[in-house]
């Protein structure tokens, strides 16, 4: 088993720190590696878990003053030493935190335990869902085949076989749990775990379903209707509650987290609600101006350019972008033009493009003009 870590270290504060300064670190690596955030990160959850054990023994004056003497044995029963032995001036705190320590919340004096047999909330799952650029950006209606658990349809879930019923556990009289006595240092206790018989259910099914074999739960493919709502980007997850596994014992069914994976498009790229295009342009185009057939996600529009078009110009579409994924509205287009320079020549056409230069000179190319003035006067030629 891994050594735990430093608690002042695993919040991020150090030894001496307020109240205000660790309930603050703990709720920023809460917020962080929440589960809800994080829906199946193992890493995020064990942080998680990490994080909550830190603020609970930090966020107690009492333990925190055990765990500053004595480390993680102070607040471990099976761990620090004396608990048993002499106590010397060590402050045990209240008598509830010992025996939620040594029992796990289980029985003092009879005191029931929180039993943990109760409604347990199902499994959620995953499915990945891959759209074009398009879809994306206008949203779609889609039909999806999962398999998942479901409640039998021939035992409506019981698990028994149809006119038979459970019947209740006598070793544990239908309640799920066993009292079992345990010694310690303070003299001898009452505690409550599961029945070992009927696995805490309370209940031992004798008579099984055919279809479900005793299980009250069977795997289906089932198909779903998703909408996807425009403007989602790659990455994103739709979360559907309730469409995950069957809870248990009365709990609520899990979730189900489609991840949207969005396929590279051929022309555009996007930057958050703003769609990127890059057009080739003649020369001529560029000198002259010209009106180009521009693609955008809607289809082909028509944009003018002025005459003496650089090359890396970029032009504004508004509202030809990607739909706001909350509220009214879109992003734009911007449209990058490039002049291409032709490879393949005539001898007529390099005897014209000859004349034009020499018919133009330096008067008609400015920034050539201006780039050779600035190294004169930085060379001095």
């Amino acid at each position: 088993m891994a050594e735990k870590r430093d608690y002042y270290e695993v919040l991020g504060v150090a030894k001496g720190a307020s109240d205000a300064d660790i309930k603050k670190a703990y709720r920023k690596l809460a917020k962080q590696y929440h589960p809800d955030v994080n829906p199946g990160d193992n890493v995020a959850e064990a942080k998680f878990k990490e994080a909550n054990e830190a603020y609970e023994v930090l966020s107690d004056s009492q333990k925190r003053a055990r765990y500053d003497q004595f480390g993680h044995a102070g607040n471990d029963p099976n761990g620090f030493g004396g608990f048993g032995g002499g106590h010397g001036d060590f402050d045990f705190g209240g008598v509830g935190d010992i025996f939620e320590a040594f029992f796990g919340g289980g029985g003092f004096g009879g005191r029931s335990a929180k039993n943990k047999n109760g409604p347990q909330k199902g499994a959620d799952l995953k499915y990945a869902m891959e759209i074009a650029f398009e879809e994306a950006a206008f949203g779609l209606e889609r039909e999806i085949s999962i398999n998942r658990m479901e409640n039998c349809n021939t035992c409506s879930g019981t698990g028994s076989k149809p006119g038979t019923s459970p019947t209740v556990c006598k070793h544990c009289n239908g309640t799920g749990q066993i009292q079992y006595k345990q010694s310690t240092p303070f003299g001898q206790f009452v505690n409550l775990k599961a029945c070992d018989v009927c696995r805490g259910e309370g209940k031992i099914i004798t008579d099984p379903c055919g279809s479900c074999h005793g299980k009250g739960k069977i795997k289906n493919n089932v198909r779903l209707k998703i909408n996807v709502p425009a403007g989602i980007d790659d990455g994103q997850t739709i979360s559907l509650r309730g469409e995950g596994e069957p809870g248990s014992k009365g709990g609520p069914a899990g979730d189900l987290y489609i991840s949207i994976r969005v396929k590279p498009h051929a022309i555009f790229q996007r930057q958050g609600t703003d769609v990127i295009c890059e057009i080739p342009i003649t020369f001529v185009q560029a000198a002259l101006g010209a009106e180009l057939e521009v693609p955008t996600i809607d289809g082909k529009v028509k944009y003018s350019i002025p005459e003496g078009t650089q090359t890396a110009s970029v032009f504004r579409l508004r509202g030809k972008g990607i739909p706001f994924l909350r509220g009214n509205g879109r992003g734009d287009q911007y449209v990058k033009v490039n002049v291409e320079v032709p490879k393949k020549l005539s001898d007529n056409q390099k005897a014209l493009l000859r004349e034009f230069a020499e018919l133009s000179g330096d008067e008609t190319h400015e920034q050539r003009k201006g780039f050779f003035d600035k190294m004169k006067d930085a060379f001095g030629m």
